[in-house]
């Protein structure tokens, strides 16, 4: 990777709030799941993920965030302080994240050097957005947190958030057990930049904590659509200015793929849905092909709930997707709109965020050489 201590990450020099470019009513950016579909591979699906950033910051976008996720088999995105650092390697610009680290599956010092790593690696370019949900089932959050952690983990998650900002800020009080700990690389090394801390959720809780503290908030409008205007009012609400910001900045997720036709978008979202069918019924496995998804055997049970999911998919020619996202943004008031374009095929993901960008008029610029 090249020295990019110089090069300036796109939007604000906060790193939170962001620029629309082109005709996008508001900045949008890339949510990466790192979807692996039937016949493919992990390897294959971290290299779309890399031609995704690399797209995303020639066109635009403001910032590529990777969830965390673990023991299902169609996404790769167990592990997202390897996956920055490795998009970090091929991109100059765009802001990277995670969307989010589920924060209960992880010591906070852990947390605090992994993201310290990733600010020296790209300084100026990282978030840090913080979940408190597992991010799997609960017998796999059991493997990841140890005997006797599940229950006690999410109910300490304000307690972890601020154990972790301690550990960012070096700054433990005289007498604390931590004081002489020491998260590196970070400030007991002189001066250095430090990522900013998002929280994330899908309920009220992580809203109404992330408006009490000042902090920046992302909603998974994606999987949880029905909750997203109260949780929105709620943050603002609640929002007390802070050092970090001095007003409410709303990021929301939105499921969104663009094809050239409306029968091919049709087509991938239909095995993203499938696929989460699978999930929830206990199913979990690989992205079904398109032909698959199409011949499935829907039980009525099954066809309602796919057809519920597909509802909250913005989908279709790219004057459709953008409408859909012109509507939603409108509708929400989000200051930010991060699309995620889950699909059997890494292909129709990366052409879906060209073709968005492509309707909005969002300048190409020529990738900076690494």
């Amino acid at each position: 990777m090249s020295d990019t201590g110089d090069a300036q990450p796109q939007g604000s020099r906060d790193g939170i709030r962001a620029t629309a470019r082109g005709r996008a009513p508001v900045p949008l950016s890339v949510l990466d799941l790192v979807t692996v579909g039937a016949g493919s591979t992990a390897h294959a699906s971290l290299r779309t993920s890399v031609a995704i950033a690399r797209l995303a910051e020639s066109r635009g976008y403001h910032r590529h965030w990777v969830a965390e996720h673990h023991s299902m088999p169609g996404v790769a995105s167990s592990s997202p302080a390897v996956i920055l650092a490795h998009l970090a390697a091929h991109t100059s610009r765009i802001r990277l994240g995670s969307g989010g680290v589920m924060l209960p599956n992880h010591a906070p010092l852990a947390v605090a050097e992994q993201f310290g790593t990733l600010e020296a690696l790209a300084p100026g370019r990282i978030d840090l957005g913080l979940g408190r949900a597992p991010g799997t089932d609960g017998g796999t959050a059991a493997a990841l947190r140890g005997p006797g952690r599940l229950d006690e983990a999410a109910d300490g998650f304000p307690r972890q958030l601020a154990e972790l900002t301690r550990f960012l800020d070096d700054d433990f009080p005289d007498g604390h057990p931590y004081a002489r700990v020491h998260a590196v690389p970070g400030p007991v090394q002189g001066p250095v930049g430090r990522p900013p801390v998002w929280l994330l959720g899908s309920s009220g809780f992580s809203a109404r904590l992330a408006g009490g503290l000042g902090l920046p908030f992302a909603y998974a409008h994606h999987f949880s659509a029905a909750g997203t205007l109260p949780a929105l009012e709620l943050y603002r609400q609640t929002f007390r200015p802070s050092a970090v910001l001095d007003a409410p900045y709303a990021v929301i997720g939105v499921s969104a793929l663009a094809a050239d036709t409306e029968a091919e978008a049709r087509a991938q979202v239909l095995t993203g849905a499938l696929s989460m069918l699978r999930l929830r019924t206990g199913r979990p496995g690989l992205v079904p092909t398109p032909e698959e998804a199409a011949a499935y055997p829907f039980s009525p049970a099954e066809r309602e709930f796919v057809d519920g999911w597909l509802a909250n998919i913005v989908h279709g020619t790219p004057d459709a997707v953008r409408a859909g996202l012109d509507g939603l943004a409108e509708r929400t008031g989000a200051d930010e709109l991060m699309l995620t374009a889950n699909a059997h095929s890494g292909a129709a993901r990366l052409r879906s965020y060209g073709l968005v960008a492509d309707a909005y008029g969002m300048p190409e610029e020529v990738p900076a050489a690494l």
